[in-house]
């Protein structure tokens, strides 16, 4: 973070003032982002290596050349609808930074719902095993075990281009009680049992229209969709999960905003109890847990 008047990072005697540059391309932006000026501030920030803040400080320093330019490729990537995420390589989610690429789903706030009912259920003072499917960037599992230290994590993935961005976030977060492994939702599993599995799987329809739309046609289509009606891989797991759960263990899942009642039904099928739901930040069914 930049906590100074800088040298060689900006100087008096260019035309595009921070001001200047941030106004014009989040004007340019209104079309393609519903965050438009946010989005603006990452892009600079990530160019001139400072905190937004900076930019409330300084806003009549001049950008240079070189800046300049490279902010307005950005800023074109950003309007032909590339994600900011994949743009910079990092998002913030829970109390981090986390690298992300295009081989990874981008961790979005909802998921965070997931994670904070999942450490209701987690004592803090004692050993417990949880298991995150599907992982991707690693986001859930991180913040688990970040959050629950004495616990055991473990988290597998497919994409092994995914699985190497989750290594590369626990490698930066130092967690030591936290297990990747490759493979296809329970496949790498023996006879391990866990207190929670949770999972925030693919639950688009193949044929959502969605995908064709904004950020989400720049992200893995495969961990995005799930089959006709978006269920299967909600299915899939809700039917084997408990195999790998502990008497009275827990099953936590996201899902759309639109599957609560089938994500319940599956539940209920599958004889998990208590059944309950959560909403997300905009009032929609979000999560739901079941306990075997």
């Amino acid at each position: 973070m930049l906590t100074s008047r800088p040298g060689s990072l900006l100087h008096k005697h260019m035309r595009n003032t921070i001001r200047q540059t941030l106004s014009a391309a989040s004007e340019q932006l209104q079309q393609c982002s519903d965050s438009a000026r946010a989005d603006a501030e990452i892009l600079l920030s990530f160019i001139l290596a400072c905190d937004r803040s900076f930019f409330h400080t300084w806003p009549e320093l001049e950008l240079e050349d070189a800046q300049a330019q490279e902010f307005k490729e950005l800023l074109q990537r950003r309007i032909n609808g590339e994600p900011i995420a994949h743009i910079t390589g990092h998002r913030s989610f829970w109390d981090f930074d986390l690298k992300v690429s295009a081989d990874t789903l981008i961790p979005r706030p909802e998921t965070e719902l997931l994670i904070e009912h999942a450490l209701k259920k987690i004592p803090t003072d004692s050993t417990n095993n949880i298991l995150d499917l599907g992982t991707g960037t690693g986001a859930i599992a991180l913040a688990i075990a970040y959050e629950r230290p004495l616990s055991k994590v473990m988290a597998i993935e497919q994409s092994p281009a995914a699985l190497n961005i989750a290594e590369q976030n626990k490698e930066l977060l130092k967690l030591s009680n936290l297990t990747l492994l490759s493979g296809d939702w329970f496949t790498p599993l023996n006879e391990q049992m866990f207190n929670i599995i949770i999972s925030n799987p693919p639950y688009i329809s193949d044929n959502d229209p969605h995908l064709l739309q904004g950020d989400v046609r720049f992200e893995p289509r495969t961990a995005l969709a799930a089959g006709a009606d978006g269920l299967d891989d909600l299915r899939f797991i809700t039917s084997h999960a408990q195999k790998h759960l502990i008497t009275e263990g827990w099953l936590m899942l996201e899902h759309g905003y639109n599957q609560a009642d089938q994500v319940h039904d599956l539940l209920a099928q599958n004889n998990y109890k208590n059944i309950q739901q959560f909403n997300d930040l905009g009032n929609q069914p979000r999560v739901s847990i079941g306990q075997k």
